[in-house]
């Protein structure tokens, strides 16, 4: 019985320790950013929003979120942000928020916004262009550059809670 217990409770630690990341592939993260690193080149095309590209963000706080439409914690984060980031920072013309479907296409990211009810764009990545130049593995990934275009904060995974800390350095971003 002590056994079982103990077989169960280790299957259960691996699986939450897990939880936080929606996938892991790859060897490792090709060029990790850290704090201080220029926002990575990149140009998003979408026939839904238009196109972007990372020059067109100079002077602004940027918030970038990286998800897959299949991934639970992505799911959690985005709906959090929907809930209480985005009504508090959308309409701020200092403040830009990215968010980047891996692998997937307009198409596809618009049933999924009919589904979900989200308010911020969802910008195609079909062939994880934009995603190579922030990471090779694991979602959802979170970047946030201040005003200099340089590296604030990034976060890898999710938890509740994880976007008050990130409301909070926003704020501290636009302010400066």
């Amino acid at each position: 019985m002590k056994k079982s217990i103990f077989i169960l409770c280790a299957l259960f630690a691996v699986i939450f320790s897990q939880g936080v990341y929606a996938q892991q592939d790859g060897a490792g993260v090709a060029k990790e950013l850290k704090t201080g690193d220029p926002i990575p080149e990149f140009v998003l095309q979408s026939s839904v929003h238009g196109n972007l590209k990372s020059g067109d963000l100079n002077g602004k706080v940027v918030l970038i979120s990286l998800f897959a439409t299949w991934c639970g914690p992505c799911q959690v984060e985005l709906a959090e942000i929907q809930e209480h980031l985005w009504p508090k920072f959308k309409d701020n013309k200092a403040f830009e928020f990215i968010v980047i479907g891996r692998e997937h296409t307009d198409e596809e990211l618009s049933k999924y916004n009919e589904k979900k009810g989200f308010t911020f764009p969802l910008y195609p990545d079909p062939e994880r262009k934009a995603y190579s130049q922030f990471a090779e593995k694991s979602i959802p990934r979170a970047y946030l550059f201040g005003k200099d275009g340089k590296l604030v904060h990034a976060s890898v995974g999710y938890k509740a809670g994880d976007v008050n800390e990130v409301i909070k350095l926003i704020e501290k971003a636009l302010a400066q």
